[in-house]
């Protein structure tokens, strides 16, 4: 007999969201859409410094929200196409005040 506690539903949960989030396919989706040749480049177009986008790859560093308005403003992309690009499917958000 399994006994599932209430903790182990949030964790399915985060592992279920990890597998289908993917900064990647944004970063790369976004490299190809400004005619970019590399990391780096979309670094200066960003005016972030590269290691961000190498952390962002990682999954070391999460895409926060100024940079997606940032990604918005030069790609044209709404937010919402950012998001599904990158696989975050969320409906709500919570806001921070960090």
């Amino acid at each position: 007999m399994t006994i599932h506690t209430t903790t182990d539903a949030p964790t399915r949960n985060l592992l279920d969201d990890q597998t289908t989030y993917d900064p990647n396919r944004l970063l790369d989706a976004l490299i190809e859409k400004s005619h970019l040749k590399n990391d780096a480049a979309l670094a200066r177009l960003l005016e972030v410094a590269p290691p961000v986008i190498s952390k962002i790859r990682h999954r070391r560093l999460p895409i926060g929200a100024t940079l997606l308005i940032s990604m918005h403003e030069v790609s044209g992309l709404t937010i919402t196409e950012l998001r599904a690009l990158m696989g975050d499917q969320r409906k709500k958000f919570s806001g921070s005040t960090a």
